[in-house]
């Protein structure tokens, strides 16, 4: 990253003011002098010295010895480049380890065996042994770690590229690597690409790779394969659930540990380049990960934890190590995983005092008026190691004895071990910040550019790249032919977008929403006369980061038949905590009051919003259904707008009698458990005597050996279902 002397300079002076602030003083350990190069070089020699021997894999992490990662080999092939040109290195002592590295790599044995093979249909295992380079124990095959794999084999085929016999050696091995890559056996009937594979039981998780995170660079290798490449509508599903949210002052798409915004930028350079979404949001993804390193920092300087150290120049949060055990924290007992995702965002905090310093340096090249103090401040604060910082520090946490994972010697909890996959993110992201040398190595690499253009990515440096060019001599197979794995489980929170619904007094309504089009390939996208589900969860679903109130009942919503059968929108708000959709006290008695509570004049008004913003919702077919509080919230929303709903479904709530009236000419079909005793019977049964009363339409069903959770055994009677999309105003 070239920067004009006016730039350096703005930059410097951001970083002086900054660094100015009052810092921590420094706590024991190892004292060195600071510089980049010092830092850099460090981290570096975790790879080049640690390396196995005979089999060129990186260790998972050191001086724990347990097994070797493929997402850390991909790191070090990497800072291997990085190496060579810093001079740490020869060019040559560079080449002949990538070369025995890959050769490596492409002769261990592939095959369905559990055991005995280090991968499958190009695809490697998580873990492999230290020694044989074979599947760790019963871990996974990885569609990640095989990506960050992948992204050193094609950063090492595109640096060599001289015409001497090693270099053409490497060029041609690490060619064959990512050809080999099956990527379109990993995808899913949604188009979007499983987590992993297990042997044992030839599955594949359900869990897939969607809604902005880490993964953005498996996508774009997938999209880039000139072998097994996946269609381009895969990069439309996979931003189709992005959570675009405004955090700690910054609005972004939210992910909560660092990581999520770096790694896939240690390789690709995002700037001023934008894909649709960024290009609708009006920034680029290099923006975004600015933004979201600016709304940690301000998380750390409030620290609402109160957990020490923390401050403008110490933060940062991301997966990493932590103690591995309880302290007791403000009067409370707290645990502090040892390896966890830590991170913080509008829908996501996890933070138990453990900074990772990887977390705030690799983001340098986004913020470095704010990253480069951090750096400097942790380096002389800490204790660090032959290679650089370990992998977490925890000032709060001082029983040092209760910790597996502690270092002996350090009032506070030190990491005993390095990471690697926290390691190679600092030597990749300081040399994009120094020179931007992978940045510009993988704009000359054709499966990348290839991947970009197809995942829609226009403008800045893509629009001056000529891939034919890069391309001579590659045949690019047709990614839109690509079929999806039927035998890969559907994961049913893959349906939903995220958002948030903000109304003009600025109250904030938390909601998920499935689109009629949003899933499983098999489902034509309708055009018009679509209907409306609103469906509202209980009282103990309430929160604000817009994934609790996906518990119970809602997805019978996205069971196969039903989306093939009704495809339909299905919007699901979140209630925030200490208030109601309405319809109820908190001693269960129904009220309706004339004015209705701030969570149900939200869910109006974004229904309101939504029947303008989506034409093809039918207003005929708008249906509300609710369990528990939402049960209540069924009713009074309903008592509101009886003119907006053409059927109602609500499940062990109850209605206020005396206005039976309002809503007698609305379907319902009402749900309660006879041996409820956490909402009586006699609230459903109150409302249902008061409709028959005046001949409303309404049908009542009580569950005779039943309590208070019946919402599985109601939503997934397929009778039930069938009854609420039949009907129409």
């Amino acid at each position: 990253m070239r920067k004009s002397p006016l730039i350096f300079l703005l930059v410097l002076l951001a970083y002086y003011a900054v660094s100015a602030q009052t810092q921590p003083a420094p706590i024991g350990g190892e004292k060195l002098l600071f510089s980049l190069d010092e830092v850099q070089k460090r981290h570096f020699l975790y790879f080049w010295e640690l390396a196995h021997k005979t089999n060129f894999q990186i260790p998972d992490r050191y001086p724990t010895d347990d097994f070797s990662s493929i997402a850390a080999t991909g790191f070090g092939l990497s800072s291997y480049l990085i190496g060579a040109e810093r001079a740490w290195i020869t060019r040559a002592q560079a080449a002949e380890r990538v070369l025995k590295t890959l050769e490596f790599l492409k002769n261990l044995p592939q095959g369905r065996e559990a055991s005995g093979v280090a991968g499958y249909h190009g695809w490697f295992y998580h873990f492999l042994n230290t020694q044989t380079a074979l599947r760790y124990k019963t871990v996974e095959l990885s569609s990640i770690d095989t990506g960050l794999l992948m992204a050193g084999v094609l950063s090492c085929m595109t640096y060599f590229d001289q015409d001497i016999q090693t270099e053409a050696d490497i060029r041609k091995t690490a060619d064959y690597l990512f050809r080999r890559v099956e990527f379109d056996w990993f995808l899913n009937e949604q188009n979007r690409l499983s987590m992993g594979w297990f042997p044992e039981r030839d599955g594949f998780l359900a869990a897939d790779w969607r809604g902005y995170n880490e993964a953005m660079i498996l996508n774009i290798m997938a999209l880039g394969s000139p072998t097994h490449p996946i269609p381009a509508k895969t990069w439309e599903m996979w931003c189709e659930p992005y959570f675009r949210a405004e955090f700690k002052g910054q609005d972004h798409v939210n992910f909560g540990p660092l990581f999520g915004h770096q790694y896939s930028h240690c390789w690709i350079d995002f700037r001023g380049i934008q894909d649709p979404y960024m290009k609708k949001m009006g920034i680029d993804y290099f923006e975004n990960s600015r933004r979201a390193t600016l709304a940690q920092r301000q998380y750390g300087i409030e620290n609402p934890g109160k957990f020490k150290g923390y401050g403008p120049n110490i933060w940062g949060l991301t997966a990493g190590d932590g103690p591995d055990a309880d302290m007791l924290h403000e009067g409370k007992k707290i645990f502090c995983p040892g390896y966890g995702a830590r991170g913080v965002a509008i829908d996501y905090q996890e933070d138990d005092g453990t900074i990772a310093p990887t977390a705030a340096i690799a983001s340098l090249p986004f913020a470095p008026e704010v990253c480069l103090p951090a750096l400097e401040a942790m380096w002389n604060r800490w204790p660090v190691g032959k290679y650089g910082f370990f992998d977490g520090y925890n000032e709060t946490f001082t029983e040092i004895h209760r910790s597996p994972k502690a270092q002996p010697g350090f009032p506070f909890w030190v990491d005993k071990d390095y990471l690697g996959i926290d390691q190679g993110p600092i030597v990749l992201m300081l040399e994009n910040y120094r020179s931007g040398f992978l940045w510009d190595l993988m704009k000359r690499n054709p499966y990348i550019v290839q991947g970009l253009k197809r995942a829609g990515f226009t403008g800045g440096w893509l629009e001056k790249t000529d891939l034919k060019q890069l391309s001579k001599g590659i045949s690019f197979a047709d990614g839109e032919k690509a079929t999806t794995n039927p035998t890969i489980p559907l994961d049913q929170q893959g349906f939903f977008q995220r958002a948030i619904y903000t109304d003009n007094t600025g109250y904030k309504l938390p909601y998920q929403l499935m689109t009629p089009w949003q899933g499983a390939s098999s489902v034509q996208r309708p055009t018009s006369n679509v209907p409306l589900v609103i469906f509202l969860h209980g009282s103990g679903e309430r929160g604000t980061k817009n994934h609790e109130q996906m518990r119970n009942g809602v997805h019978a919503f996205c069971e196969k038949w039903v989306r093939e059968q009704h495809p339909h929108y299905l919007l699901v708000p979140q209630c925030p905590p200490d208030i109601r959709w309405g319809g109820s006290s908190k001693d269960w008695q129904t009220l309706y009051q004339e004015e209705p509570t701030v969570a149900g004049r939200q869910v109006l008004e974004l229904v309101a919003k939504m029947l303008r913003e989506y034409p093809d919702i039918d207003p005929n077919r708008v249906y509300i259904t609710g369990l528990s509080m939402g049960g209540f919230g069924t009713f009074d929303l309903m008592m509101r707008r009886p003119d907006l709903f053409a059927a109602g479904l609500p499940v062990c709530g109850g209605g206020d009698p005396r206005f039976a009236e309002k809503i007698k000419n609305i379907p319902l079909w009402i749900f309660h458990g006879e041996l409820d005793d956490v909402v009586l019977p006699r609230c459903s049964r109150q409302i249902v005597a008061a409709l028959e009363k005046v001949n409303g339409e309404v049908k009542y069903t009580e569950y005779s050996t039943m309590y208070h959770d019946i919402w599985n055994v109601t939503y997934y009677n397929p009778a039930v279902l069938e009854w609420l999309f039949e009907q129409r105003k």
